[in-house]
């Protein structure tokens, strides 16, 4: 039986509190007209995306943030762009990245936030005759001080914050970043975020990775996907995919993680929160 389908079956009745989350949706013009879904929905908070221009660390007004926080009784985690590469060889891009990173965990203090997601970055790759070489793998040295040197800054910007670095899988975890995150794992500042769509839609690379450490499990991307052998589908609305929603809903609640409903589209967004009130997954 799947180790993950075994957990499920354990906790099946051990009902833990959990908080269910939404992204902030590029059909909607506003981080107010999210809020006012966000509440509609009677969900608990927001996870605001790096990749938008509206959210970059210069828009981030802690007034207004606040204000929206108290006005509809939710909270924000954020998302850093996808973008991220705190190994960049130049030196004035990573300069850049670890300031954006610096300003975002400053914001993240003043509002409480308790997440902030990122992604590894598998840098460039040189495409040989018989072979795809990245230049990370092929100068690990270079790239694992780089590593070294962005937990110690995330440590020192943090400090004794209550603040998470969350990192996400994607497509799949190379050797050298799994080196990455053994390391920056070791920290108290850095955890893991289990996108199960993501996961699903690869063929599940990564989960023998994310279940050998999923006491560092604190965050959750929920959506639906499909399996196929030349990769599927993924970000589709809950209850429409492959993903075994059940258990991954189960295993979050024993990690006491956090939940984004991480459809794109307003209407996904609510069929996916109906889904989870017929099934009872929410509290």
């Amino acid at each position: 039986m799947n180790r993950v389908v075994k957990l499920f079956s354990k906790l099946k009745s051990m009902e833990v509190p959990m908080d269910f989350g939404m992204p902030v949706l590029i059909e909607l013009d506003s981080i107010e007209s999210n809020c006012r879904l966000c509440r509609k929905l009677d969900l608990d908070f927001i996870e605001l995306n790096m990749n938008f221009p509206e959210y970059q660390a210069r828009h981030f007004d802690v007034e207004k943030y606040s204000g929206l926080k108290e006005k509809y009784g939710i909270y924000f985690t954020v998302h850093l762009s996808e973008n991220l590469d705190v190994s960049e060889a130049n030196d004035f891009v990573r300069e850049g990245w670890l300031n954006t990173v610096a300003s975002t965990i400053a914001f993240s203090k003043k509002i409480s936030c308790p997440i902030i997601n990122m992604h590894m970055n598998h840098g460039i790759y040189i495409t040989l005759p018989d072979e795809k070489v990245f230049v990370y793998e092929k100068r690990f040295d270079e790239y694992f001080g780089s590593i070294v040197r962005f937990r110690q800054f995330c440590e020192m910007q943090i400090g004794d914050g209550n603040i998470k670095i969350c990192i996400e899988n994607t497509g799949g975890f190379t050797d050298f970043e799994k080196k990455a995150m053994d390391y920056l794992l070791e920290s108290h500042v850095f955890c893991l975020t289990w996108d199960v769509g993501h996961s699903i839609s690869s063929n599940e690379k990564d989960m023998e990775y994310i279940l050998a450490h999923v006491s560092k499990l604190a965050h959750f991307h929920i959506h639906d996907g499909t399996r196929t052998e030349q990769g599927g589908k993924c970000h589709q609305e809950l209850g429409k995919g492959d993903v075994n929603l059940e258990a991954r809903i189960a295993l979050a609640r024993e990690c006491n993680a956090r939940c984004v409903i991480e459809t794109k589209t307003v209407a996904a967004l609510k069929n996916s929160v109906d889904w989870l009130r017929r099934n009872g997954k929410t509290d």
